[in-house]
Parts: C-alpha cells; sequence; structure tokens
C-alpha cells in the first residue's frame, strides 16, 4: 500500500505544472481575481523553492576553499548531503575548471578535488623532473594516498592545458641523483 501511494505523488509531482494550470483555468472561469492570487502565490513559492539550492551551493564553495583535497564521499558525510547531489555539483564545478587554480578529478565513479595550494606544489615537483612515486612522496601531507591520484592529477592538468613541459626530464633528474652521491 505504502509502494501504491508514493508512486502516485510521484507521478502527481511530474504533472504538477499541468494539474496548477488546469486549476487555475477552471478557477478563473469562476472568479478572476482569484486566479491571479493562485498564480502569484504559485510563482513565488516557485522562486523560494530555489532557495535552499543556492544557499547550498555557496556553502559548498566555501567548504571547498576550506580544505585541501578531498573526495565527494567524504563532502556528502561532512555536509550531511546525499552524495548525488555532491557529485552533481563537482560535475558542474569541473566543466568550469580550466581557468581556476583548484582541480576536480573524476575517477571510478568518484570526484576528488584539489586545491591550488596541491597542484601549485604538484606543478612544482614536476617541473624539477620527480617521477609519479616522488611527487607522491612528496605530497602525501595533502592526503594524496595512491599513485593513480597523481597520474590522474597529471592527465587532467595536461588536458586542460595548463601543466607546462618539464624543465627536467625524470631520466634526467634521476640521473643527477644517482651521480651526486
Amino acid at each position: 500500500m505504502p509502494g501504491k501511494f508514493v508512486k502516485t505523488l510521484k507521478t502527481i509531482g511530474r504533472y504538477w505544472f499541468i494539474i496548477l494550470v488546469i486549476v487555475i483555468l477552471f478557477v478563473f472561469y469562476f472568479n478572476p481575481l482569484a486566479a491571479i492570487v493562485i498564480t502569484i502565490i504559485s510563482i513565488v513559492l516557485f522562486a523560494l523553492s530555489y532557495i535552499p539550492n543556492l544557499t547550498f551551493y555557496k556553502k559548498f564553495n566555501n567548504f571547498l576553499n576550506d580544505v585541501e583535497s578531498i573526495d565527494d564521499k567524504t563532502a556528502s558525510r561532512k555536509l550531511k548531503r546525499p552524495l548525488a547531489q555532491i557529485q552533481q555539483r563537482m560535475y558542474k564545478l569541473s566543466k568550469k575548471q580550466s581557468k581556476k587554480d583548484s582541480l576536480i578529478v573524476f575517477s571510478n565513479g568518484h570526484y576528488f578535488y584539489y586545491s591550488e595550494r596541491v597542484i601549485t606544489a604538484f606543478k612544482t615537483y614536476y617541473n624539477k623532473g620527480l617521477g609519479e612515486k616522488e611527487v607522491l612522496e612528496k605530497l602525501t601531507r595533502f592526503d594524496i594516498k595512491t599513485r593513480t591520484e597523481i597520474k590522474l592529477i597529471e592527465e587532467t592538468l595536461i588536458k586542460h592545458e595548463r601543466l607546462e613541459d618539464r624543465e627536467v626530464s625524470v631520466k634526467a633528474y634521476r640521473d643527477k641523483q644517482k651521480y651526486s652521491y
């Protein structure tokens, strides 16, 4: 029984606009002033329904500015929001990241956010000629745990043309380290 009730509510929810228009037209036939009032109230309620989303987006952006790196699951848990909503917002932010200093990476169905400090440190170590393993060792303080994350950061930066060519190649850096002792 509850399943049928929920299904009925969802069906009504999908067609609420059509039902509202029919009700307003029906009321307008008998009392035009009441129809205008219903229309104004409907528009105001529809506009007010966007306020929670706008406040969430502002709160989410401020949250991302306060962290060095975070994945979507952790952000969902800390903000007490559904994972799908966090992923949707991170997806939208990732589409606009070509000119941003931070970076959002997608891997295995999850999004990872890295702040400007992490990306700047990555670029510095990358240009010095460090390989993935050495960069990972240097960036462990930013909660980067795997070489896959390093590779994804590199690929995403290259994809968005935000990573310049290395000043020193990995081979040259390792040869220098090997023969400097």
